[in-house]
């Protein structure tokens, strides 16, 4: 397998893996971070559906539901 190689820019062109489906994380089934538990609260609260942030959600179910609620909210964009 070859890795790809970064751009000159990464910060502005990033590699084609840069962004990976939460289901394919190594990770995904850890607890979701502090980081993702605070902004994921803040985007419940503000689509007025505090009701659907779980504490337990794992990294990338907490991924998902970001998404969603930035779709939902107009946030991220």
């Amino acid at each position: 397998m070859t890795a790809t190689k970064p751009a000159e820019r990464p910060k502005t062109d990033p590699v084609s893996n840069a962004e990976k489906d939460p289901d394919n994380w190594t990770t995904g089934d850890e607890r979701m971070t502090g980081a993702q538990a605070s902004y994921l609260k803040t985007l419940c609260e503000e689509a007025g559906c505090p009701d659907r942030y779980d504490p337990e959600l794992t990294k990338a179910d907490a991924s998902k539901l970001i998404d969603e609620l930035q779709a939902e909210t107009g946030r991220g964009q």
